[in-house]
């Protein structure tokens, strides 16, 4: 199975090569890795190139875009996997058998996705947790708790996109959020939980880099329960937000 990696980037020169680095290590071959560039005026770009001469599964498209959904969509598109999953350019995979563990895991179950854990780092010393995404199995029922899986531990077969389409570039900081319901909520799909870290990532995303963004992110979480038919949206979006507090806890 060929897996499809894709990483948006912007002016990411500081983060991009421990990113790359994560992809080159890993233990399963078969994977091809697209860096999908807003346009960056820094050395992001240079970088990767570089990397690219050693690398001849990573390429890099670099021209301006509507933010980081619109940069995705790019890489959706453009990716040849049977798997795509996405490792921002901010993240580290967590060890060189992860892509290992969730091919393993596709092959031997045949679920429409699987997804893992997750450990927010400190942002210079990777290996100093701040907070642990510990993800559970999934029932639907879990969806009006407001329970999602960790987006950036969920890998999807490529046909879940063909079928349900991309991510909403109307949302500028929810669109997984939505994307997950969306998918999350259709009969006749499976995802396998593996109770395992997949990914790193830095504090200081784009989602909870500032309280103007996390109001932001709570409204537009709002408009995708709504938007996604589901009941009591209010009630679960303070779900959702209560469901964070103990990840601060669990190192």
């Amino acid at each position: 199975m060929k897996v499809s990696l894709i990483t948006a980037t912007f002016n990411s020169e500081f983060t991009i090569k421990s990113c790359l680095d994560s992809v080159a290590s890993q233990s399963y071959d078969d994977i091809e890795h697209l860096i999908i560039d807003g346009g960056s005026t820094d050395q992001t770009v240079s970088i990767v190139e570089d990397h690219a001469t050693i690398h001849t599964n990573v390429s890099v498209v670099s021209e301006p875009d509507n933010g980081i959904y619109d940069a995705l969509n790019k890489g959706i598109d453009r990716a040849s996997g049977d798997i795509i999953g996405f490792v921002h350019s901010d993240d580290v995979l967590n060890s060189p058998d992860t892509i290992s563990l969730i091919i393993e895991n596709f092959q031997k179950n045949n679920p429409d996705g699987v997804y893992g854990d997750l450990k927010y780092v400190d942002h210079r010393d990777l290996a100093k947790t701040k907070r642990y995404w510990k993800s559970s199995k999934f029932h639907k029922n879990l969806l009006n708790r407001g329970w999602m899986p960790p987006h950036p531990t969920l890998f999807l077969r490529n046909q879940i996109y063909a079928s349900y389409g991309l991510f909403d570039t109307k949302f500028k900081i929810a669109a997984d959020y939505d994307f997950i319901l969306r998918i999350f909520n259709k009969p006749g799909h499976t995802y396998n939980y593996i109770p395992e870290v997949f990914v790193l990532m830095r504090v200081g995303g784009e989602s909870n880099k500032s309280i103007r963004n996390i109001i932001e992110k709570s409204k537009e979480d709002y408009l995708a329960l709504k938007g996604n038919n589901m009941r009591f949206p209010f009630l679960i979006l303070l779900k959702k937000n209560i469901q964070k507090v103990p990840q601060w806890f669990i190192k």
